[in-house]
């Protein structure tokens, strides 16, 4: 009788039958991807400058950001705002939320089933004596085939998903922080760019009416100028529209549409060098979208490991005290009991496990096509803006000052008529604010980039050329 009891007290109280530790695929280390950046010395072997841990990165964030955005000094650089976004964006919250249910999932996978307790009295009324008590009666069920374990190993791909979702997505906020920041600090410039041509154009009317009431030029010429004029200054009141929306777009997109943005303080230069293949196969090596598609074939297999398990019968065992009053006995009841697999089997949840499995296996490349497309789109925009800001730098805005120089002097010396002035003005105000408008869509691809490649310190610092060793003193 002690021992019946005793056997079924044991097999209630060993939650850890089948339920063993269970190693993630966060565990295993990843080899370092190619460097996007294509400008290397000769020989070099391929790395991604700037890049840090990811989880670490967001913690490090978290705790240097003010958790009162209206109490705290207004932010104004691009890492300021990145920083103020891995601390407060809702969608980083969410998705750290999402791990702890995934850890809750996890350990509920392992948890052992409770015992039942039962008390019983039977043969009541019976004319021959007062009935058969039965306490306490004890029942558990024994989890067999590794069931618990390998419900775990489930779960387990489960919390790496949802770690590695975590990542994605602070990097996703990332670039489109940057990305905000960017379209509000080339639009900052556009306006010092129209101010200053507005400067150019009042000046232009200015010595029109001279010129006019030296009956130099003709009223018509005058007004030509003035609509020049007024075309510059309607341009700049309309981006002076432009800027305080920019302004609360990059607030939402950090995270707090309240957030106080006065100004934004960076350069457009110094815009950062990508290599298109060398940026896809960091992309592919490193993304986090393509390591959960992998855990995804882990779990997939797994899960049908788990639903292969499920026909091995889980054994019930009771055990009991019985006191009889008619006999005056004390006794002990025992019984084993177990389901037999003859019909139900699982066939259809094996099917189904292994149909998700092969889904999964289709999925990596799925991702990977989806992440190959994104750089190529992004690369694509980036590069053209880039080349065309390029030309305008170097070529044409040069050309076109010089141009506007020469024709201002030939003007004074009696060989041009001031519309040619007027003229070359417009054209090198043009080239200026399409080199504007270059550099704010090259920043925005590049921001896409650097969120696709997971950089942290962005933009990167540009490389200090290396200093010539001192030249030997002459003899």
């Amino acid at each position: 009788m002690r021992r019946i009891l005793t056997v079924t007290l044991l097999a209630s109280l060993n939650g850890g039958l089948g339920c063993t530790g269970v190693k993630t695929y966060l565990d295993r280390e990843l080899p370092p991807p190619a460097d996007p950046h294509a400008a290397r010395a000769p020989g070099q072997k391929p790395h991604v400058a700037g890049r840090t841990d990811p989880a670490g990165s967001v913690l490090q964030a978290a705790a240097q950001v003010p958790a009162d955005p209206q109490t705290a000094p207004p932010l104004s650089r691009v890492d300021e705002f990145v920083g103020f976004a891995v601390a407060q964006n809702p969608r980083i919250g969410r998705a750290s939320i999402a791990i702890d249910a995934a850890q809750g999932r996890f350990v509920q996978a392992g948890l052992y089933p409770n015992p039942e307790l039962a008390a019983s009295y039977d043969e009541i009324g019976d004319r021959t004596g007062p009935g058969i008590l039965s306490v306490p009666r004890l029942t558990q069920t024994i989890v067999t085939g590794k069931k618990l374990r390998l419900s775990q190993a489930v779960a387990a791909r489960e919390v790496d998903q949802a770690a590695l979702e975590l990542i994605a997505e602070r990097y996703a906020v990332a670039a489109a922080v940057r990305a905000e920041f960017y379209q509000a600090l080339a639009l900052q410039q556009r306006i010092e760019v129209l101010t200053e041509l507005a400067g150019l154009a009042d000046e232009s009317v200015e010595n029109g009416r001279a010129l006019l009431k030296a009956q130099k030029i003709a009223k018509l010429d005058l007004i030509q100028i003035e609509i020049e004029r007024e075309k510059i200054q309607t341009d700049l009141h309309a981006v002076e529209q432009e800027l305080p929306p920019a302004y609360r777009r990059l607030a939402a997109t950090a995270g707090n549409s309240a957030l106080p943005v006065a100004a934004v303080a960076g350069t457009l230069d110094g815009l950062p060098d990508y290599d298109l293949e060398a940026t896809r196969v960091a992309v592919l090596a490193t993304h986090p979208d393509v390591r959960a598609a992998k855990v995804g074939i882990d779990r997939a297999q797994a899960a049908v490991r788990r639903a292969e398990a499920e026909p091995i019968p889980n054994v019930t065992v009771m055990g009991g005290f019985v006191r009889q009053f008619e006999n005056k006995s004390y006794d002990g009841t025992a019984a084993l009991s177990m389901p037999v697999p003859v019909w139900n089997r699982n066939q259809g949840n094996i099917r189904e496990a292994k149909a998700e499995l092969a889904r999964a296996a289709l999925n990596v490349t799925r991702v990977e096509n989806e992440l190959a497309d994104r750089v190529a789109t992004a690369f694509q925009t980036y590069a053209a803006a880039r080349e065309r800001a390029e030309r305008y730098r170097r070529e044409l805005i040069p050309r076109a000052e010089e141009t506007f120089k020469l024709s201002l002097d030939a003007f004074k010396g009696g060989q041009f008529e001031y519309l040619r002035v007027i003229e070359a003005q417009r054209t090198m105000a043009e080239l200026r604010l399409e080199k504007n408008r270059a550099l704010g869509e090259a920043w925005r691809a590049a921001a896409e980039l650097s969120g696709l490649l997971l950089e942290e310190a962005w933009p990167p610092a540009p490389p200090v050329p290396p200093m010539k060793p001192p030249e030997p003193p002459k003899q």
